[in-house]
């Protein structure tokens, strides 16, 4: 049912390769997300991060000429097969995006929308569900009394806690976030990191930072990726304190440390 969910879900990259036009971004690559924890993926333009994010909940499937190959699975189950119903597949798999981008409709309506796109017709069903949602990302207290007003009238950092309360109305079980903090200026970032730590236990994330010390500061565990022979791949991933203090690959050892990317 629409608004419950069960526990937050293991998440798991199995040499997963994607291509554009026939042409490699991303080979073979291999990570997995604890159930509950948040894993960054961490490392320069270019080297296939957001092709990874993409291909969780299958929007590269609306890219022309995109092809993934490999496995995902969530709790087990792939999401690669022909059968897997897309819907329900990005309702259980919320994403929020790098610029801040609410829907040119009301505070409220930014939430209303989704739930009636899923079948919620009853109107104070969606109402307690919205103001859940706002609570969830700290917001209710800054709008309640303006639910009406154009959403694109919040500040950035508003604006982007809007776009994870869109994004986990449905009751996701993972949440994508592709560097959901890039667009922000320094105070706006510290609220929607502190919305991300709030929001750590209670699903599987997967985020996008160019920030090392973003990824430091949230992350439970981090995947290094590079560019190798002109392609993306993943060099290293494991603990976060281990991928800062002790790794085991040169390239995580240099750009960890500032060296290298």
């Amino acid at each position: 049912m629409i608004g419950e969910r069960t526990v937050a879900p293991v998440l798991e990259l199995d040499e997963v390769s994607v291509s554009y036009g026939g042409r490699p971004a991303v080979q073979h690559a291999r990570l997995g997300v604890a159930a509950g924890e948040l894993m960054a993926l961490v490392g320069p333009s270019g080297c296939g991060k957001s092709s990874l994010l993409a291909a969780v909940n299958r929007m590269t499937d609306m890219v022309p000429g995109c092809r993934v190959s490999g496995d995902i699975r969530i709790d087990g189950a792939s999401v690669m097969g022909p059968r897997v119903s897309l819907p329900l597949l990005r309702r259980r798999v919320g994403m929020v995006f790098q610029q801040p981008n609410p829907f040119p409709l009301s505070i409220a309506g930014n939430l209303h929308f989704p739930l009636r796109e899923h079948g919620i017709g009853q109107r104070e069903v969606r109402e307690r569900m919205v103001e859940r949602a706002l609570r969830d990302v700290g917001l209710w207290g800054e709008v309640a009394e303006r639910l009406d007003q154009s959403a694109l009238t919040l500040s950035g950092g508003q604006q982007q806690r809007l776009c994870v309360a869109r994004a986990i109305i449905l009751a996701p079980e993972v949440l994508l976030l592709d560097e959901p903090c890039s667009a922000l200026d320094p105070i706006a970032t510290a609220s929607v990191e502190r919305l991300i730590q709030d929001l750590k236990g209670r699903y599987t994330m997967l985020m996008v930072t160019h920030n090392l010390a973003q990824a430091r500061r949230l992350a439970d565990s981090v995947a290094v990726c590079w560019v190798e022979n002109g392609c993306g791949c993943v060099v290293e991933s494991g603990q976060t304190e281990h991928i800062f203090t002790t790794p085991g690959h040169p390239v995580t050892r240099a750009y960890c440390q500032g060296l290298a990317g």
